[in-house]
């Protein structure tokens, strides 16, 4: 049997998840998990590794800090800058040659977009009461992380810290495909009726903790079928300065039908 499996990468900044998925073929159910090389950890030694890569995201709340997310080798990119403790963002989502932009000021939410059919090519204000629950844009604890490193962590099988460590730390694993769900960042859906190989069920996965323990990178290698999807964290502590453009205009009601994964 063959599946096919929409990964909805990286549309983020605002803490957004857009329906321009990134198509490809999982291949037959009963293809070997992957050539990587994965950890069988035990499972006091996974638990431990996933309490300290959460620990490792606790800026999210503290300061201002970078996300890039790439899926398939720059099928889709986003680049978001956010301060959740001042209430400032701003994204900048390619898909197909198009760009999507989006601000963040408090409760304000502006966006211009290629990528969206019927609604022009200026900025537009959106309206919070008719955005769809699936399209996030929140400073809330909880969603206002751009990279959705929440549900990556919480869809880990095994890991363990992986050899000697300098500076920082490095882990290595295996990760649920089926688990990750959809939302901020890195998103996995499958059309209607498909079920997820079991392949998908113990792909490879790395991720890397800086010096100071905040996380900084989760990479999913293309292996088993999948393509490659990578979150990175950067830019600690830098200043976000976002303004409100000049001339925006209500948006239409044929941009909210657009918006989130139906």
């Amino acid at each position: 049997m063959r599946s096919r499996l929409l990964i909805a990468g990286a549309l983020a900044g605002a803490l957004m998840t857009m329906a321009c998925s990134v198509r490809w073929n999982t291949g037959d159910e009963d293809v070997a998990p992957s050539p990587v090389p994965v950890v069988s950890a035990d499972a006091a030694t996974t638990a431990s590794v996933v309490e300290l890569l959460r620990a490792g995201t606790k800026f999210i709340d503290e300061t201002s800090f970078r996300t890039d997310v790439d899926v398939s080798g720059g099928q889709v990119t986003t680049r978001s800058h956010m301060d959740n403790t001042r209430k400032r963002g701003d994204a900048l989502i390619s898909f197909a040659g198009k760009a999507t932009e989006v601000r963040m000021i408090g409760d304000a939410v502006y966006m211009k977009s290629q990528q969206m059919q019927g609604v022009g090519d200026g900025w537009l204000s959106l309206d919070p009461a008719k955005v769809p629950a699936s399209f996030e844009l929140t400073f809330a604890a909880g969603k206002n992380d751009p990279g959705g490193s929440a549900r990556l962590i919480n869809a880990i099988v095994s890991a363990e810290v992986d050899g000697a460590v300098t500076s920082g730390t490095e882990i290595k694993g295996t990760i649920d495909l089926s688990k990750v769900g959809t939302g901020n960042g890195i998103s996995f859906r499958l059309t209607k009726g498909q079920e997820f190989p079991k392949s998908m069920k113990r792909h490879p996965f790395s991720a890397s903790l800086d010096a100071q323990g905040r996380l900084v990178g989760f990479v999913i290698p293309a292996a088993g079928g999948a393509p490659s999807a990578s979150l990175r964290y950067s830019d600690f502590g830098a200043p976000v300065t976002v303004s409100a453009p000049p001339g925006a205009k209500p948006a239409p009601d044929a941009l909210y039908a657009q918006l989130g994964l139906q």
